[in-house]
């Protein structure tokens, strides 16, 4: 899939730099630039006028750049539940009421990794249930605290594609001490690799109709989601705001918009050793990653 300008992070001989592709094609920053998107990000109102002031032609390609995860760490990774009207009805759920502070719960940075083709290890133990999750992911680009949604858009820097793996069979914890731990979002939600993103930042200026996208996503070539953004509950702006209220936002955070129907639960469907996982955000670009064995 080919897109426009990408800020990246790729290694070409082992150290990992930050960059940009553009029509496919990875090419270096200036000398100038920092050597990390996280350090970009850091001071992105300097940076992001730089970005599009640049022209990507005259910047040198990087032979054999291989593409990582574009934030090396993300301080935080909130992540929006049941922000799709459809995903809600597929899970039985009640409907969802826009006007309500969204739901959301963290994925710890480790769950992040990148690249536009990686491998995810499957969860340890019997029955993990792994499911998938395509998502939109925001990628806030200043500190900010309670974020009126009129402001918002002033505080995110891009976006990407994410993957919100979930293992299903860690979720329930039977014999809880206590009815408020029955639920562990921990095992579920925090699996080592459970986070893949990419294949790159598009910045919000090259995407400003991001909510007219599309997304899908397959499983061995199977579509199994396949939404406009602008299905979201609670939109991008509202998203940042409310998140805001709970927590101070940093740059680098990413903030994950929810998934729509499709997923594996409510098919009793999960993701085995050797599938294929392709996701896909029109105006950004694709991420692929192989389910293998656990580590």
């Amino acid at each position: 899939m080919t897109t426009g300008l990408l800020l990246v992070q790729y290694t070409a001989d082992g150290t990992v730099r930050a960059g940009v592709q553009h029509d496919g094609v990875v090419r270096a920053l200036p000398g100038n630039w920092p050597d990390t998107v996280l350090a970009i990000l850091d001071a992105w109102p300097e940076w992001n006028g730089q970005l599009r002031a640049l022209d990507p032609h005259a910047l040198p390609i990087v032979p054999d750049a291989r593409l990582v995860a574009p934030v090396t760490f993300p301080r935080k990774v909130l992540c929006a539940g049941t922000n799709y009207y459809s995903h809600a009805e597929e899970m039985k759920t009640a409907r969802p009421d826009p006007r309500a502070a969204p739901f959301f719960f963290m994925k710890p940075p480790t769950t992040t990794i990148g690249g536009p083709v990686t491998s995810v290890p499957l969860p340890r133990g019997e029955a993990p249930d792994y499911d998938w999750e395509g998502e939109l992911a925001i990628v806030i680009g200043r500190r900010g605290k309670h974020v009126t949604s009129e402001d918002a858009a002033s505080y995110v820097a891009g976006y990407t594609v994410a993957d919100d793996l979930s293992a299903r069979g860690r979720f329930e914890r039977p014999n809880a001490v206590f009815p408020a731990f029955a639920y562990d979002w921990l095992g579920q939600k925090a699996q080592d690799g459970s986070c893949p993103i990419g294949p790159g930042i598009a910045p919000a200026w090259a995407v400003p109709d991001i909510e007219d996208q599309r997304m899908r996503l397959w499983v061995n070539g199977d579509l199994k989601q396949d939404t406009l953004i602008s299905e979201l509950v609670v939109g991008i702006a509202g998203l940042v705001s409310a998140a805001s209220d709970l927590v101070t936002l940093e740059p680098g955070d990413l903030i994950l918009t929810g998934t729509p129907a499709g997923v594996g639960l409510p098919r009793d469907t999960f993701l085995a050793v050797g599938d294929v996982v392709e996701v896909e955000i029109a105006g950004i670009g694709s991420i692929t990653h192989t389910i293998i064995a656990p580590d």
